[in-house]
């Protein structure tokens, strides 16, 4: 299905309601983090909207990040998510997974949401099954702090990929 991209100008034209729809799932079911970012239009350009979804998502209360970050699928797994993730998730491939790999993904997601108390984030576009289970072995051995950084360093990279297929530049 082919997605209606906006101009800066299209976007700063736009009223609260019709931001939220239009980006609202940006943010895995996540629609307030998108009324937040409307209040700092006008927009100059795609970088200065981008800044202000990092901003927002940075600024957040560490109880609200926490929430953030869990609203997000596990990789790999058969649960409802945004259009988006899947066909993010589509794109490496972590929709054929073989009942081996289906079960590694099982397994280190459980493990790695024991551990930490939130799913496993990490955008999928910059990687194939392969750098993903690699990337979960590896930030197992992190701390629960670095991990919450890096979880959000992810959400904000997966809003930059989304806005990048719906914003001209």
């Amino acid at each position: 299905m082919q997605q209606i991209r906006y101009t800066i100008a299209d976007i700063n034209q736009m009223n609260e309601d019709t931001f939220v729809s239009t980006f609202g799932e940006l943010f895995e079911q996540t629609p307030a983090i998108a009324h937040t970012v409307y209040h700092h239009h006008p927009f100059t350009s795609l970088e200065a909207l981008y800044d202000a979804i990092s901003h927002t998502v940075k600024s957040l209360e560490p109880e609200a990040q926490l929430a953030f970050i869990r609203a997000h699928p596990d990789l790999g797994s058969k649960a409802k998510m945004a259009d988006a993730s899947v066909q993010e998730q589509q794109g490496a491939g972590l929709n054929q997974l073989t009942p081996k790999e289906f079960e590694r993904f099982t397994r280190l997601n459980q493990t790695y949401k024991s551990t930490f108390g939130f799913p496993f984030i990490i955008a999928v576009r910059n990687h194939t099954k392969d750098s993903i289970l690699e990337a979960f072995e590896q930030r197992l051995q992190n701390s629960a702090e670095q991990e919450r950084d890096r979880a959000l360093q992810e959400i904000i990279q997966i809003a930059k990929f989304r806005l990048s297929d719906r914003v001209e530049v």
